[in-house]
């Protein structure tokens, strides 16, 4: 099988599991009760966590590794200054997106790095897009909670999300023609990333995946670190 077609049927795969997480949601049917209330802030700290060890052990390094100094500087701000923006923009106009946002900034990037890595070492492209896979499915579960709490209609949302779930295939193809051998430029697209996800996670998703006298959704968020975590060492 030619080297692109792997590529596209694996970071879609990875993506779609975005989709799964947003289905999840919306069919899902237990009555409100704490133990259920508990599970959610559960599922949003396992989601913060994960994109937090993809900032500290895939993004913020390759940038840390490639970059000078000012420009890594300068990228990192210019993401956590651009999605604070943002993030103001969409709160005046009473909607919040963050969890989305987020699961972009996550899957973008690491697709990119996937399409440009994958011809020099396809084992470690298959690995990354399985990791990516397991990040997106409960980062599609917040998104579609928190956007659905936004006024967006549930059928929406999914067709978003079959989107997004293109979205990966296109840019580990242009990771994998453009991007080859150009380090620094994908540097600065980690390093951006980076900056605007560590806002959302402490601006959005900490916040939300706080609840007083229970303490399994902090597990939670150490859960989805060790995936991340682990996700790294098999990489290496």
């Amino acid at each position: 099988m030619q080297q692109e077609v792997v590529i596209v049927l694996i970071t879609w795969a990875a993506g779609v599991t975005a989709l799964i997480g947003g289905f999840a949601a919306r069919y899902e049917t237990f009555k409100e009760s704490v133990a259920k209330q508990e599970f959610i802030h559960a599922i949003v700290a396992f989601g913060g966590g994960a994109l937090l060890a993809a900032v500290a052990f895939a993004l913020a390094p390759h940038g840390m590794e490639v970059l000078s100094p000012l420009v890594l500087a300068v990228s990192f701000c210019a993401g956590a200054l651009i999605f604070c923006a943002l993030d103001a923009y969409l709160a005046k106009r009473g909607g919040t997106f963050s969890q989305f946002l987020a699961m972009l900034m996550d899957f973008i990037p690491e697709a990119i790095s996937l399409g440009a890595i994958f011809a020099e070492n396809r084992q470690m492209g298959l690995v990354l897009a399985a990791f990516i896979g397991m990040q997106n499915l409960p980062e599609g579960f917040n998104a579609f909670r928190e956007l659905k709490k936004s006024g967006v209609r549930g059928r929406t949302i999914l067709w978003v999300f079959l989107g997004v779930s293109f979205l990966g295939p296109l840019a580990a193809l242009m990771g994998h023609y453009f991007l080859q051998g150009r380090e620094e430029v994908t540097a600065v697209i980690m390093s951006f990333a980076s900056g605007g996800i560590l806002y959302l996670i402490f601006q959005d998703i900490a916040p939300q995946a706080s609840m007083r006298r229970h303490w399994s959704p902090p597990l939670g968020a150490i859960l989805g670190f060790l995936v991340g975590m682990l996700g790294t060492v098999i990489i290496a």
